[in-house]
């Protein structure tokens, strides 16, 4: 952390070092040296955008706590624009937040209720924003769902095949071993009788198929793996 004025007293020293030798150097130049731009590529696939020189260095200073960081941004975006309050603890019933998402954009939460817990070990949050009625559902991580939950895919992965938006599978047109061509369709999905087609965003060969006709799912779910 450096050194005091005039050093550290002999005897603290001492009592400190119990018989070690204390180091008469800069302490970063007994580390090893830091490849920037290997650490680049390292990191490189956990982000969006190709990595800043700061976020190269805050990586080699804090690896495993820049990886967290990185993966929460993801799941929850930019949740630093949150009163802190509200981000540790919530909101109480009937209370109202102003948060600023960007310059001059500023949106006015005020929190209502949650719902009784779903199946699946969900709930939904009734709120308000910008005075407008709005619901989303949670997962309550205190509940112990009653079904199993669906795993979810991940965004990073190209492999992963994934929900657009909720609602039932209609139908399944490939099983796990298919050879698949870009842009060949792999399912149907249909919400509020609207119908979306899943195509093959690659070409390759399916591997595991995660529904079937009838199945319910939610926007982000994996529906299948394909390898290129």
């Amino acid at each position: 952390m450096g050194q005091t004025p005039g050093g550290f007293p002999r005897k603290v020293r001492q009592r400190i070092l119990r018989g070690e030798k204390p180091l008469r150097r800069r302490p970063g130049a007994s580390l090893p040296p830091a490849d920037f731009e290997q650490t680049a590529a390292t990191i490189s696939p956990l982000l969006d955008h190709e990595p800043s020189r700061r976020e190269v260095v805050s990586h080699l200073l804090y690896e495993e706590v820049f990886v967290d960081f990185t993966r929460h941004q993801q799941q929850f975006a930019d949740t630093s624009i949150l009163p802190t309050p509200a981000f540790f603890y919530g909101l109480e019933a009937g209370e109202e937040i102003a948060v600023d998402i960007e310059v001059g954009k500023t949106l006015i939460i005020r929190y209502l209720t949650v719902g009784e817990p779903h199946a699946d070990g969900r709930r939904t949050v009734f709120f308000e924003l910008n005075g407008q009625p709005r619901e989303v559902a949670v997962t309550d991580r205190a509940l112990e769902p009653e079904v199993p939950r669906r795993p979810k895919a991940d965004s990073n992965n190209s492999t992963h095949v994934a929900a657009s938006m909720p609602g039932m599978v209609v139908s399944v047109t490939v099983q796990p071993g298919d050879p698949v061509a870009k842009g060949q369709k792999l399912l149907m999905l249909e919400a509020m009788k609207m119908q979306t087609t899943i195509t093959a965003e690659q070409e390759g060969k399916i591997n595991e198929v995660h529904v079937e006709s009838g199945t319910q799912v939610e926007t982000g779910d994996l529906l299948m793996v394909m390898e290129p």
